[in-house]
């Protein structure tokens, strides 16, 4: 049985994990790390203390709809979620992850003008 690392926790919600496949599950929020568990398989899990996310990228769209984030870590890659209520969600993070490393990530339409700039630019 997986072991939660948290001693408290401020929210649980429904949630979908985009590592391979989609899995569905629930986040965990808690005063120790983040935490994702599988609904089909407890054991497979995702446990990232605080102190090991590096910044977590949000991808807004009509300018105040989060479909999704990303959580980059330190030393083990980045993780991709989506949940049930993903602006309160990262809200509820804010508390342990400073403000200034929850970021936006660009736009289709930014990505694409950098690369058109790009090309023009040499």
């Amino acid at each position: 049985m997986a072991q939660s690392l948290n001693t408290r926790v401020d929210i649980t919600m429904k949630a979908t994990s985009y590592t391979g496949l989609a899995n569905y599950g629930k986040i965990m929020i808690g005063d120790k790390s983040f935490e994702y568990y599988n609904d089909r398989n407890v054991e497979d899990n995702i446990q990232i203390p605080w102190n090991e996310i590096d910044y977590i990228s949000a991808s807004v769209i009509f300018g105040k709809h989060i479909n999704r984030f990303v959580i980059f870590t330190k030393n083990n890659g980045k993780y991709s979620f989506s949940a049930k209520d993903n602006k309160l969600l990262l809200r509820t993070v804010s508390k342990y992850v400073s403000v200034d490393r929850i970021l936006r990530s660009k736009s289709v339409i930014q990505i694409m003008a950098r690369g058109i700039k790009s090309l023009f630019g040499k």
